[in-house]
């Protein structure tokens, strides 16, 4: 009989290795959290994964660096089995050898060159110089060279895995004398920690003189002061208006405060950093979510410091493939710009972890979408614009001056970016709002952490609104003090640039009120909110980067409060952004407006309606649960089809080891 996978590992591979001097202290097991799986209303925990990754000794210290991996299969499987299972893993731990074997042979695999070798015996597996060797010295990079000072810095023992990778392989890349380097993680997977790591490496390797952070708002700046706080004390600061803080060797600003966040000629405008800050007056330069603001309104930050060590962190994939049918006016997002500037610039992603792969690996939070049908004045809306004739019956008025208005000063037709925007509908509002306070009812109650996407601040006004309306009217008919509630103020609030901001820190506590966030784009990046339960869309996207900074609001685990998944609840088919692998590179286009995603603006400024009295109504779109599938692209699989999964996926788990994979 032959030996099962572990029994393989421990029998037959170990052995090997420890007889070519690979001993314990240079073999690491690595162990994920476990993906989160959809048990009727509750998540639990999945099969965790353990990678073997091997480690070789850096001479002159106790450092230990990850230089390859194995994966292991049982004995009755040729030794090529899980090679590609083993470059997948391999990417993700930034190694540059992995090998697959079956205890009897081993397959190796370069990721640098792409090259795998012919099947190795036992006896002819690398040592551990032999790889360090081939790893480093004959890629040019010499240990001994105070560049690489760097890699001997101790890794944190609380980081995850694919934090120690991202770091790692920023310092292998300026250990080879590279001075850029561009990281993508999914939102809620730590970058800001990885920003901090990297600093305190270079900063404990005397290679740190000035260091800048820069974010695009003032949480983000509270955010990673904290962490900076955390490793480097009082010598890091923030820098505001009033205070400069050229003392601090950290320094976090926002674009605002250094002066680049305007539309004109960034040059001229940055007067707050060409004052303050000379050429060059900065070591190393971190921009966080730089996926965020337009290359031109921060690349200035950037040039007056060309010398500097410069790192991007990004939350946006590498790029969106559409194949033959990409979303309507996609060919005029934002995205193929943003996209270019960063690659152009920092070029490819020296590191990158992806939503669905979090995800697998258990450290974000698993993800139901349920769908709906909106239909307004008889029109389905996902699947044709609103034209003015399905409007004939309605009463319409001039938003702001509240003067009355004929059908004949409507446009022809409002496209899915213009309603709630250009075209305001009070009625719709009231539906799309009971269905969801509905759903809310049917799935736990009320006073869920929920956050609604709206298309402009006067929707927001109007969605907080009729969501307070409909929480004081239940409690009416539920009688006061049934089941333990009572009246909250405000159970909804507005959040946008327009104000609400001061009640965020309710909303991402445990509190008796602020429940339902409305908001436009603050709350689309950078603020966390673990205990989010529901993420809506009320506002039709067609970016597919605003889409995803979006939903990572909701992708945070919060095991205190036993958090591990969220719902989408989608009106305006946002979900179908997530619908195609992320491989194709986008081509630069123009910029999306503010009000008009998805729709067709014009570049003057449009008179703005509303028309009520119209009918609205709201029906059933599906429910599905995205899974990470075999090639770590979330798939879109029905309630049945993936307890068919998860069922199959627990029988083959009987079936192994549940010790080592």
């Amino acid at each position: 009989m032959p030996f099962s996978e572990a029994d393989t590992r421990a029998k037959l591979i170990d052995p090997a290795l420890h007889a070519r001097g690979w001993t314990e202290d240079l073999i690491r097991r690595e162990e994920t959290a476990g993906p989160v799986l959809l048990v009727g209303a509750r998540g639990r925990r999945g099969r965790k994964r353990i990678d073997y990754v091997l480690r070789v000794p850096l001479p002159g210290c106790g450092a230990r660096l990850p230089v390859a991996l194995i994966e292991a299969k049982a004995e009755g499987a040729p030794p090529s089995r899980g090679l590609e299972q083993a470059k997948q893993y391999g990417r993700q731990h930034h190694v540059r050898f992995v090998f697959a074997s079956n205890g009897h042979g081993f397959v190796e695999h370069d990721l640098e060159t792409g090259r795998t070798s012919r099947v190795l015996g036992l006896d002819s597996f690398p040592r551990p110089e032999n790889l360090r060797a081939r790893c480093f010295t004959q890629s040019g990079v010499a240990l001994d060279s105070p560049a690489a000072r760097t890699l001997a810095q101790p890794e944190h023992p609380g980081d995850r895995y694919y934090q120690r990778a991202a770091v790692r392989a920023v310092l292998q890349c300026l250990a080879r004398g590279g001075n850029r380097a561009l990281l993508s993680l999914a939102t809620g997977t730590g970058k800001t920690r990885i920003a901090v790591r990297l600093l305190k490496a270079l900063a404990d390797a005397g290679q740190l003189r000035r260091a800048l952070f820069v974010c695009d708002r003032r949480e983000l700046r509270l955010q990673a002061l904290g962490a900076l706080h955390a490793e480097f004390g009082a010598d890091a600061a923030a820098a505001t208006t009033n205070n400069p803080e050229k003392n601090a060797r950290v320094l976090v600003a926002t674009y605002q405060t250094l002066g680049v966040d305007s539309e004109g000629d960034v040059q001229a405008d940055a007067s707050f950093l060409t004052r303050h800050y000379p050429k060059d007056y900065f070591s190393h330069i971190v921009i966080d979510e730089c996926h965020r603001s337009a290359w031109n309104r921060w690349s200035v930050v950037l040039t007056r410091n060309a010398n500097a060590v410069q790192v991007g962190l990004t939350a946006t994939p590498r790029s969106f493939d559409y194949g033959d049918s990409p979303p309507e006016g996609l060919q005029d997002s934002e995205d193929r710009g943003v996209t270019r500037d960063n690659f152009e610039y920092f070029g490819e992603p020296l590191y990158e972890y992806s939503l669905a792969q979090a995800m697998a690996d258990g450290y974000l939070a698993a993800m139901k979408v349920v769908g709906a049908d909106v239909f307004t004045a008889g029109v389905r809306e996902k699947e044709q614009p609103l034209h003015r004739e399905a409007l004939q019956r309605a009463v319409v008025a001039e938003v702001g001056t509240g003067r009355p208005a004929g059908v004949d000063d409507l446009r022809s037709n409002y496209a899915l970016g213009s309603l709630e925007a250009q075209l305001h509908l009070p009625d719709r509002v009231r539906a799309m709002c009971a269905d969801l306070f509905g759903r809310l009812l049917d799935s736990g109650g009320p006073r869920q952490k929920t956050l609604i996407f709206c298309a402009s601040d006067l929707h927001a006004d109007a969605v907080a609104a009729e969501m307070g309306n409909l929480h004081a009217r239940w409690l009416t008919d539920q009688g006061e003090g049934a089941g333990g509630e009572s009246e909250v103020e405000p159970y909804a609030f507005k959040c946008t640039g327009q104000g609400g901001a001061d009640l965020l820190s309710e909303f991402r506590g445990n509190g008796r009120r602020a429940f339902i966030a409305c908001t436009v784009d603050l709350i689309s990046t950078g603020v966390d909110v673990p205990r989010l339960q529901n993420v809506v869309y009320f506002r039709y996207l067609r970016s597919p980067i605003r889409f995803q900074q979006m939903l990572g609001r909701g992708t945070r685990i919060h095991e205190e409060s036993g958090k591990l998944h969220f719902t989408v609840y989608d009106y305006t088919d946002a979900t179908r952004l997530l619908d195609r692998p992320l491989v194709e590179r986008l081509a630069r286009s123009e910029s999306d407006t503010a009000s008009g995603e998805g729709g067709d603006t014009d570049p003057e400024p449009l008179r703005t309606f509303e028309a009520s009295g119209i009918e609205v109504r709201v029906e059933e779109g599906g429910a599905a649960i995205m899974m990470p599938g075999a090639d770590r692209v979330l798939e879109r699989l029905s309630a049945d089809e993936y307890r068919r999964r998860i069922a199959a996926s627990l029988v083959e788990q009987r079936k192994r080891s549940p010790i080592l994979k």
